[in-house]
């Protein structure tokens, strides 16, 4: 945008009408995003000597450089779009959530003709039924191990009834957590049975299910079943330890988000009860990004915006501590979102106003014991990240690459790329090398390839980038690190800036040199060895970046060891190809196992004949 921007004259220009206004600043950067009822009233506003909105949004004015609106028909709309358009560009001073949290449900793929109760992190509009949100994945995924004990539900993604008789049934059908439905052996009426027995038992009647078990034990120990009754029993007490956890706030069954905020000047802590089907189902707190003077009011109001933006599940009622600005028309968006009618409450009195003074309760207590968590953290992180830039005379280490080689004897070399940004690993980021050009243990020239394929991919994506003008990076190579730390002295740190110089890249270079004893003792940078405290917090965080690219590259070079291990004789079999070995491998589960077979066994495997069987005898055997 041209610089000739006049403030005052587009201010004139301003309808008053409802949308969505934006503040950039010199560098065209989005520092503000908000929503107005009438565009010329809100935004006059910033630029009024007498009207005070805090230090924040004073900071704030004054970075402005240009703004530009988008008009929307009513303020539902441009409330709406400003959740959108906050989620996208998390602007500078905008109040927002720290965390980034999706919550696990428990989803019956009821639009199967034989359905499984299987966990998701996605609530999506199909023919499957959904229970949750939950808090906790562990709890989830513990819940869905005990139906499907309980009910004998399938786990496996075979499409059935097309695969009944297909294939062999699955382990889980041999230790009997399966009624085995892929070989028909359960009618499609009797699976429907024990799917709504599942069903029942996620709305909570877990007597059904205790009294079927019961039954069920006693049988087994009249029959003298004793290890039969035994399992019966160790499942009644998993449902009976289930049930104990749903603690009932009240008897209307209804489902409720209780929010409640506690905060200072610099920090600030949202506190949601989850309650579901009138049971309290768990909780969870999120840290807020605030600025000095920012009200509590407009905090709360802007973490519902957001919350609710972010979540697929609406509860019927929103109960908060206190009257925020958007309660109107906040209650008309979610009521839109879920499709039936929200209400957004301040409870005054009785059991409600006591659930809203516990989740405030809990937000303090979070806020006063994560203050020093969070200061440690930062000294982990961000404090060890200065103490780096102090130590080398840098400043802006915002992401730090590192780099191992790992092989044995020349074996498989691969190499590890990890990040790490602001003290953090970032292992969305992390690559692999196999590689393609070097033989022999040669760690010098392994790296000189590694770093040589990974800024060659990378300036090749920021040209695609160009190219199409597109914001939406197309990967992670693109991005290049502010320093690379180098596990080695001179010669790994030589090795690297001849590959810089060879690209014509300039970034910083740094190596992590280690002792006799292979532990860190300094850093290599610009021909000269810093030495570094070894208490310190950067002492600490060069350990752990080297570690994780050491552990990054072992583990790679492990599998791929592991894999040619266990393929490489089965493909020295004269008339065993990939699918052969596959189907081998998946009956026999072991090499031992397969010598152990005869041919008219090995005839029984899946895309194996007589001949095919006769040659993996004859291979194991003939020596003997």
């Amino acid at each position: 945008m041209e610089k000739t921007f006049d403030i005052k004259e587009e201010l004139k220009k301003l309808p008053d009408a409802p949308g969505v206004y934006i503040m950039h600043d010199k560098d065209d950067v989005i520092i503000y995003i908000g929503k107005a009822k009438s565009l010329t009233k809100r935004v006059h506003q910033y630029f009024q000597a007498s009207h005070n909105e805090g230090i924040k949004k004073k900071q704030m004015v004054e970075h402005i450089d240009h703004f530009e609106y988008i008009v929307t028909d009513s303020e539902l709309e441009a409330l709406v779009l400003e959740c959108n358009l906050i989620k996208e560009h998390t602007p500078k001073y905008n109040t927002m959530l720290r965390d980034d949290k999706t919550y696990p449900y428990i989803k019956v793929t009821l639009g199967e003709d034989y359905p499984r109760v299987l966990f998701s992190r996605q609530m999506k509009k199909d023919k499957s039924r959904y229970f949750g949100p939950y808090t906790s994945a562990s709890a989830v995924k513990s819940s869905i191990d005990l139906i499907n004990k309980i009910y004998k539900l399938r786990t496996c993604n075979r499409r059935l009834p097309r695969d009944i008789g297909a294939d062999r049934p699955c382990l889980n059908y041999h230790i009997h957590q399966c009624n085995a439905p892929c070989q028909g052996y359960v009618t499609k009426e009797e699976y429907a049975i024990s799917v709504k027995g599942a069903i029942d038992f996620l709305n909570g009647d877990y007597e059904q299910t205790i009294k079927a078990l019961s039954d069920k034990m006693l049988k087994a120990s009249e029959s003298m079943e004793f290890e039969k009754a035994a399992e019966y029993r160790d499942l009644i007490n998993s449902v009976k330890q289930v049930a104990q956890k749903q603690k009932i706030t009240n008897a209307d069954g209804e489902d409720k988000d209780i929010i409640a905020l506690a905060n200072d000047d610099t920090d600030a802590v949202v506190q949601v009860f989850f309650i579901r089907n009138g049971k309290l189902i768990g909780r969870d707190h999120f840290h807020v990004r605030v600025g000095s003077e920012e009200a509590a009011d407009d905090v709360l109001n802007n973490f519902v915006k957001q919350f609710y933006s972010g979540t697929p599940f609406i509860p019927r009622e929103v109960m908060l501590q206190s009257e925020i600005e958007d309660m109107a028309v906040l209650e008309q968006w979610l009521s839109e979102k879920r499709g039936r009618r929200v209400n957004i409450k301040v409870p005054q009195k009785g059991m409600k106003e006591k659930l809203v003074e516990l989740a405030y309760k809990n937000a303090l207590l979070v806020l006063s014991q994560d203050k020093e968590r969070i200061k440690r953290e930062e000294g982990r992180t961000i404090g060890a990240v200065k103490e780096i830039e102090g130590l080398l005379g840098l400043h802006g280490l915002n992401r730090m690459e590192a780099y191992d080689i790992s092989n044995i004897n020349g074996f498989e070399t691969v190499g590890s790329m990890i990040v790490y940004e602001k003290g953090k690993p970032k292992k969305s980021d992390y690559r692999k090398f196999k590689l393609r050009t070097v033989t022999g243990p040669d760690d010098y020239a392994s790296m000189h390839e590694v770093l040589t394929r990974r800024f060659t991919h990378g300036m090749e994506e920021q040209k695609q980038l160009e190219k199409d003008g597109s914001p939406q990076e197309i990967g992670s190579f693109n991005r290049f690190p502010d320093i690379i730390m180098m596990d080695g002295g001179r010669g790994q740190v030589n090795i690297c800036l001849q590959v810089l110089s060879e690209l014509g890249l300039d970034i910083p270079v740094c190596g992590m040199v280690k002792d006799d004893f292979h532990r860190t003792r300094g850093l290599y940078y610009n021909n000269v060895e810093i030495p570094i405290d070894r208490h310190g917090e950067g002492f600490k965080l060069i350990t752990r970046i080297q570690d994780e690219a050491h552990r990054f590259a072992i583990e790679f070079h492990r599998s791929l060891r592991s894999k040619s291990q266990v393929h490489s004789v089965l493909d020295d079999i004269e008339g065993i190809g990939p699918a052969r070995r596959k189907a081998l491998m998946r009956r026999y589960q072991s090499l031992e196992k397969i010598k152990e077979a005869d041919v008219e066994d090995l005839m029984q495997t899946e895309t194996m004949n007589e001949k095919a069987a006769q040659a993996v005898y004859a291979f194991f055997h003939s020596a003997t």
